[in-house]
């Protein structure tokens, strides 16, 4: 691991700053594990207490006490990747955009400057995914480094978070794991709720480039015709489906039926196989789709046609992206960051029991940065 220099008189010190609990998590959670057990010292800076965000667990909080919630979520999450330290600012979720870059700044310098970091990490500048308070989070702490450079004439490395997005990550993955079970797999409601939002926040972060969505089919609706040659994996989330086999001479076999935590549709992507039977909703039915294929209004149903849309994504994973970052292997903590993505309760009301080890180290097993070159800010810059 070549992310941080190791000095003599001290542990090593990393900053991370971020816009919201649970930021820390998706971009840094395992490095900054592997960082404290490696004998290291770390900080997490939230500009805000993530007051305006979503609550996904009703008796978790309320939007009256989510921002105080939020904030005890951080700090449980940081006390399971082993951080030291915790602040949040006082700024409000969602404003961050208002705030102006150099008030920001200043904040996030005098922290650099009580912490006096060897690195600090934060979001890219895209945010991520054009988040506005990711986005000026990043702005800030770069001018906060720059300012400091400025001042002392040096700062502590920077590094961008960075997501290099994956072709088919999440169906990839997935199928190969079905696949090597060989028997089939029923999960829980548990798993089926966490599974859910950790496709829905890995496509988010543009970690992952498969087209996920929620649908729903009518009692009677063939999901999947036999000898179509599909290119979706399908999560049951309610209701049930039976494989109906229709043979030559026409009449038709029930082979088994589905329900809720069950997966159908195609586990070996990289073969493509037909279906040996058709999938048919015996009553509403509601599915996790995760495709590698982008959704179409015009796709063609039956053994010859094309399904779908265009491809998602066009190799796996763009060469010159990946040579540019550095990444680091956190599969030996991604127990660790897992509970920390748990200990954000109203965001995430998820078991991490519940989640095979080899599928998540395969879709969280690395982490990603990008290099800045810190140099000190022209005063047309900051004015």
């Amino acid at each position: 691991m070549s992310l941080y220099p190791m000095t003599t008189d001290r542990p090593s010190r990393l900053l991370c700053v971020f816009a919201h609990p649970d930021d820390e998590v998706f971009c840094v959670g395992g490095t900054v594990a592997r960082w404290v057990a490696s004998g290291g010292e770390a900080m997490v800076l939230s500009a805000t207490r993530g007051e305006a965000g979503q609550i996904q667990d009703a008796s978790a909080a309320t939007r009256r006490t989510l921002g105080a919630v939020r904030e005890h979520e951080l700090r449980l999450a940081c006390d399971e990747l082993g951080v030291q330290w915790v602040e949040c600012l006082d700024y409000l979720d969602g404003t961050l955009r208002d705030v102006g870059v150099m008030t920001l700044a200043h904040d996030v310098a005098a922290r650099i400057d009580d912490f006096r970091p060897d690195v600090v990490v934060t979001f890219g500048l895209d945010g991520g995914y054009e988040h506005p308070d990711h986005i000026a989070i990043s702005a800030a702490t770069t001018l906060a480094c720059q300012l400091v450079a400025r001042r002392d004439g040096r700062a502590p490395h920077l590094y961008y978070s960075a997501f290099p997005r994956q072709h088919q990550l999440i169906c990839r993955s997935l199928a190969d794991w079905l696949t090597e079970r060989g028997a089939s797999f029923r999960g829980t409601s548990s798993f089926i709720r966490g599974f859910t939002l950790l496709a829905e926040e890995a496509t988010l972060m543009r970690y992952a480039d498969d087209a996920v969505e929620t649908q729903w089919f009518p009692e009677g609706f063939s999901i999947v015709e036999q000898g179509e040659t599909a290119s979706s994996l399908y999560l049951i989330v309610t209701g049930s489906v039976e494989a109906v086999r229709e043979e030559d001479d026409g009449t038709r076999q029930v082979l088994r039926r589905l329900g809720p935590g069950e997966f159908f549709g195609e586990r070996a992507l990289a073969r493509h196989t037909p279906h040996e039977a058709s999938m048919v909703a015996t009553d509403t039915v509601t599915c996790l789709v995760l495709s590698s294929q982008a959704p179409s209004a015009f796709a063609g149903r039956g053994g010859d046609a094309r399904l779908g849309g265009d491809a998602v994504g066009a190799s796996d994973g763009d060469g010159q992206e990946f040579e540019r970052l550095i990444g680091v292997d956190i599969s030996a903590q991604i127990d660790r960051k897992i509970a920390a993505l748990a200990a954000h309760r109203s965001q995430f009301s998820i078991d991490p029991a519940m989640f095979p080890l080899a599928l998540v180290r395969d879709l969280l097993g690395s982490e990603y940065f990008e290099r800045v070159a810190v140099a000190a800010p022209l005063s047309a810059q900051v004015a």
